[in-house]
């Protein structure tokens, strides 16, 4: 059986991250563009750096390496772990803080470039990166393949210390939640934990529904709904798998 999982944050660190991961996929994805897909690589890239300027990432991130690198040494000495594991884990979180200590403000040299800030105001016109608004664009974009994808890998490496960290910070927190199955008995489905970040909900994908989650970090509520308005027929009881994280 087909199943797709849904994730649902539940306090606004957990929602920045999730956002920031799905942008930081998009720039990984969309690197290597044309001429005419150019603006999913900028627009992926203007809309984290805008999150970046809003929210203290560096400092949220670095209190979760440093909370996540304590519960791993306190699993040093329970018989049947993998010590090996878990010290190359713990070294990593290591070289993650000495990077961010060592780093300037995170993805500062994108926000002081003259032409990755050009490109970032006219985003926010419709059409407003058309050849005769930036002229200077369609020059770059004219360049060859080669060196602009040079300067490009030059542009990530800036934030190459925030996908590698939110990376293993997102692995390790998935990790902690174990599913569960569950029943949705008249649409809707409530559960009362203790202090959780992210839900998941994995269901199956031929019940073609989606969930829709309110709540907070200790208390929430889940109701399922259909892709297709009307669609009522997959509703009343549904089976899901639940991992708390």
């Amino acid at each position: 059986m087909n199943n797709i999982v849904f994730e649902h944050p539940l306090n606004e660190k957990m929602r920045t991250w999730l956002r920031l991961e799905f942008l930081l996929n998009q720039l990984n994805m969309h690197h290597r563009f044309e001429q005419n897909n150019a603006l999913l690589f900028f627009h992926a890239l203007s809309e984290l750096l805008e999150i970046i300027e809003r929210n203290d990432v560096k400092g949220d991130l670095i209190k979760e390496i440093e909370s996540q690198k304590q519960k791993l040494l306190s699993w040093i000495d329970i018989d049947g772990v993998d010590k090996e594991l878990l010290g190359d884990m713990i070294n990593k979180y290591e070289l993650f803080l000495t990077k961010f200590n060592s780093s300037l403000r995170l993805g500062q040299p994108l926000k002081d470039d003259r032409f990755i800030m050009a490109i970032r105001q006219r985003l926010m016109i419709p059409g407003g990166c058309c050849s005769f608004d930036l002229p200077s664009f369609h020059l770059w974009l004219n360049q060859p393949q080669e060196k602009r994808n040079m300067q490009v890998d030059n542009w990530l490496q800036h934030i190459t210390i925030l996908d590698e960290t939110l990376k293993a910070c997102l692995q390790f927190i998935r990790q902690l939640g174990e599913f569960k199955t569950f029943i949705c008995t008249n649409n809707f489905f409530q559960e009362t934990n203790g202090d959780v970040n992210l839900i998941r909900i994995r269901v199956a994908f031929e019940k073609n529904v989606y969930p829709q989650v309110s709540g907070h970090m200790s208390r929430y509520s889940i109701r399922f709904l259909p892709l297709y308005a009307g669609d009522n027929s997959n509703i009343d009881a549904i089976e899901f798998e639940l991992a708390c994280c």
